[in-house]
């Protein structure tokens, strides 16, 4: 069997032969089956945490070391009972109704907040063996066990088997962002290779900051954000402008963006073509485009622009190069893929599997109801 070395070796993670975390795909709809798993959409930092005999240090999405940020968590993974392992989830702050917050998230970095929690979603390596060759429903397995006893900061990321109509419906009605699909017989793939698609309740995606705009009247800091996204992610594309965000930001966050940007002003837009004057009005202040923050949205307009854009904070996690306009994909009906032994959904009815609490407690058994409660869900792994 594969194992994995130390991270002296090589490698991002522990040696093992990866450059970047498995991603989703967005899609118009979640597919419909039984060889799908589905999961609450998280609304917080993709962490990966990585133990071995050397320590434990949890890496962001781009691998940066953010092991300080979130000490009480990695002092969890360091008490679980195994000799090393390597975890994909994501850390969020629960809210006292279940849900996840992005913006609580951020005030709490560096905090210690009491409810700060790791939702973990997948095992790359456990004991010194590999398993992303694996399928996705034995490493769940696997995880769900590791989790059994964990610490109550660490919790398993519970799913549904199939009804991924009903689950995003649910999901919606409990005010999550949306949902996850894996394929639960498909190994892990780096990238965005196909197995994992998302489906949003709401429009909502990360921007490049290029520049902004000064305040107006008594408020301060800033008065808007331009925001942008690039073509495709070669390196080499234009940042295309996408409109402007003045809302939702609080007294703190104006002061803090603003000492921020401040240090990457430029003389000239990066936007290609760089917006008319109409759009962005006098006061306007151009940067450097490094800077990633989150905005939900009503829709995109049919000139490329936002409708009622609301800034949800800002992504040190995410490289702006990696930033482009996201399309759903249509979802067509899916052919079940039918492993030896396997039933598929036409020839029995799906069964909802789904967590009551957080932490979730592995591999329970739930009411074979197709619809889970709005704050079931919420709970599950929001």
């Amino acid at each position: 069997m594969p194992r994995f070395a130390s991270r002296a070796a090589g490698g991002a993670i522990a040696g093992l032969p990866i450059t970047e975390l498995q991603l989703a795909a967005l899609a118009d709809a979640p597919p419909e089956g039984l060889q799908w798993f589905h999961e609450p959409k998280l609304d917080g930092y993709r962490i990966v945490a990585e133990r071995t005999a050397k320590g434990t240090r949890l890496l962001s999405r781009r691998f940066k070391d953010w092991t300080s940020q979130f000490a009480t968590i990695a002092a969890a993974v360091e008490a679980l009972a195994c000799d090393g392992c390597v975890l994909d989830g994501e850390v969020c702050v629960v809210m006292p109704d279940g849900r996840t917050s992005f913006q609580s998230l951020q005030n709490a970095l560096g905090g210690g907040a009491a409810n700060l929690a790791f939702f973990v979603f997948d095992l790359l390596a456990l004991d010194g063996e590999v398993l992303m060759a694996q399928p996705l429903e034995a490493r769940k397995e696997r995880l769900a066990k590791l989790l059994a006893h964990a610490p109550a900061v660490l919790r398993y990321c519970d799913h549904v088997e199939g009804n991924g109509a009903a689950f995003f419906a649910a999901a919606c009605k409990a005010g999550l962002e949306g949902i996850i699909s894996k394929q639960r017989a498909k190994p892990y793939s780096p990238g965005r290779r196909g197995g994992w698609q998302k489906t949003k309740c709401l429009q909502r995606q990360e921007f490049v900051v290029a520049g902004y705009m000064d305040p107006d009247g008594a408020r301060t800091g800033i008065g808007s954000l331009l925001l942008g996204v690039y073509a495709d992610r070669t390196g080499h594309s234009p940042l295309v402008y996408a409109g402007k965000v003045g809302t939702g930001f609080s007294a703190k966050v104006l002061t803090q963006i603003h000492a921020q940007l401040s240090a990457l002003e430029q003389p000239r837009s990066a936007f290609t073509p760089a917006p008319a004057r109409a759009w962005t009005g006098p006061g306007v202040h151009w940067v450097a485009p490094s800077v990633v923050c989150e905005v939900q949205f009503a829709e995109w307009t049919a000139d490329g622009r936002l409708r009622h854009p609301s800034f949800q904070g800002l992504r040190v996690d995410k490289a702006p190069t990696d930033i482009i306009r996201e399309r759903a994909t249509h979802q067509t009906e899916a052919v079940p893929e039918v492993r030896t032994g396997q039933v598929t959904s036409a020839e029995k009815p799906a069964k909802a599997k789904t967590s009551a609490k957080a932490p979730a407690k592995p591999r329970a058994k739930p009411p074979a109801r197709p619809k889970a409660k709005a704050k079931t869900i919420a709970k599950a792994g929001a």
